[in-house]
């Protein structure tokens, strides 16, 4: 059996949606379940909305999702060029080839003949096709007119039939032959059709498998035609289900975030994404296991087992996830992780040193409890880079504090011996509270809320057990806001409420 081989071949005209990124994931789990090779291939003969930096950010968002690939535009490999806008004297010369062989000719109907003929079908109620027009003009004239200049299109001559294949997702499917026409394999400007420049791509690469999602499946009769013309053995074809929103329409723009930049940018873990996309479609062999590493889908992916229906988008599924793996993480890469988004919201003022970033672990470990993404960090840290105390002395949320009698019994007490400290560490603040509860009778809720809201403006949040420490240390690094200790918030508290 032949070295299994496939390939994901992106269009650089925008960013990768989350259908193509499952495409390419599916792909390179293939690949690297049966110890084969992943492509990468570029379809950029779309010249006027292919651009370079799309390209350039396309691989950098693929290897972010961590994919990798064994051939491709920047690694090279035996069967490149990897990008189709480098391959055009290739086509050009299976186009000949075809022509030469009476499989293919020349067509110089323009473009209003063609609007003319496609008007006409609609009106008798019949499917558009090529009338075929050019079909019977000799040779010698297509070429006589070619050499004089004038713009022509290549066809494939399509004959009579049917085009069946075993689809690997869907099983056996097949199309008349009425319902494809003579269709184009190059176009006047001289750019090859879709169809026909992936059929020579897949073919010269060795393709063995054509994994993609199933708005593909009205192209494979046209390639099945155009491998039957070359005499070529066609790959296996296995056609991917549609990705949905939650309202059952096709995943787009409108249902929020829909490409791999607009995860990265929310703090979405790749190793998450990889996750919950690999379920999206496929089901591993015992059908419930959801939380899987990249080497359990390795070693259990198989096209037996992708699903027929289309898959559902669930954000809130996606975040379950997300949570489950920023819980599985260093604290030290979250913290990592984190700078963008600090210091796009002014707390950091640029790359960390080594002390920031440690404490910066700490930050989103004491407040991981109520993130879905890191993009959702500034927000559950202001508390810690932002301290008012007038405004909690007036706020709605937290002046019922100062209103309760008991309430300002504990906090004088607590912030009296607090304030008298050297240096406040959790365990001396438990030390102190000890104290104001023998002295007070307040224990549980009535002890420590007062105090939470006193030191952090809030009335719920992370532990103070995290807080404190997160507090003091902070206050001694360089940071872009300064963070108050904890002496800091109950000095200015003492002074607007007590």
């Amino acid at each position: 059996m032949a070295k299994i081989r496939v390939r994901f071949a992106p269009s650089p005209t925008g960013y990768v949606h989350v259908g193509n990124a499952r495409t390419a994931l599916f792909n390179w789990l293939f690949a690297r379940h049966h110890g084969g090779a992943f492509v990468l291939r570029i379809e950029d003969t779309d010249l006027e909305r292919s651009k370079e930096e799309y390209e350039k950010q396309l691989l950098e968002d693929l290897r972010w999702f961590g994919l990798d690939w064994d051939e491709g535009p920047d690694v090279g490999g035996p069967h490149g060029p990897y990008r189709q806008s480098e391959r055009k004297e290739i086509y050009r010369q299976y186009a000949m080839q075809l022509i030469d062989a009476g499989q293919a000719y020349f067509c110089f109907c323009s473009a209003e003949q063609l609007e003319a003929e496609r008007q006409a079908a609609l009106k008798a109620g019949l499917q558009p096709r090529y009338s075929g027009r050019c079909r019977s003009r000799p040779r010698e004239e297509s070429a006589r007119k070619v050499a004089a200049g004038e713009p022509a299109a290549v066809r494939l001559q399509i004959t009579e039939g049917e085009f069946s294949w075993n689809d690997l997702v869907h099983g056996p499917t097949r199309f008349a032959s009425e319902a494809i026409g003579d269709w184009i394999l190059v176009r006047s400007d001289g750019n090859p059709a879709y169809n026909y420049a992936v059929v020579i791509d897949d073919h010269l690469m060795e393709i063995t498998h054509v994994i993609r999602g199933d708005d593909h499946i009205s192209n494979t009769p046209r390639q099945l035609a155009l491998y039957r013309a070359l005499g070529w053995e066609p790959p296996q074809f296995a056609h991917l289900s549609t990705i949905l929103g939650p309202d059952r329409a096709r995943l787009s723009k409108r249902h929020g975030a829909t490409s791999l930049q607009n995860f990265r940018d929310m703090g979405i873990l790749p190793e998450a994404l990889c996750n919950y996309l690999a379920l999206l479609g496929w089901s591993p062999a015992d059908g419930v296991t959801e939380i899987m590493s990249r080497e359990k889908l390795i070693a259990q992916f198989s096209l037996d087992h992708i699903i027929k229906a289309a898959a559902v988008f669930d954000d809130q599924k996606l975040f379950w996830m997300n949570r489950h793996y920023m819980k599985e993480s260093s604290a030290r890469r979250l913290g990592e992780l984190s700078v963008p988004f600090l210091v796009e919201a002014d707390y950091l003022a640029g790359p960390p040193d080594e002390a920031t970033l440690a404490w910066l672990g700490r930050v989103v470990d004491g407040t991981l409890k109520n993130l879905d993404h890191l993009s959702q960090l500034p927000a559950a840290a202001k508390l810690i880079f932002e301290y008012d105390a007038r405004s909690i002395a007036s706020g709605e949320q937290t002046r019922h504090v100062l209103e309760d009698r008991a309430s300002r019994e504990v906090l004088k007490l607590f912030v009296g011996e607090l304030l008298a400290l050297e240096e406040i560490t959790y365990g001396r603040f438990r030390e102190v509270a000890r104290v104001v509860e023998k002295e007070t009778g307040k224990k549980g809720k009535d002890l420590f809320h007062p105090i939470r809201v006193a030191l952090t403006g809030a009335a719920s949040g992370p532990e103070l057990e995290k807080l404190i420490p997160i507090f003091e240390e902070g206050s001694k690094l360089p940071l872009a806001r300064h963070v108050k200790s904890c002496q800091e918030r109950l000095r200015e508290f003492a002074a607007a409420a007590l």
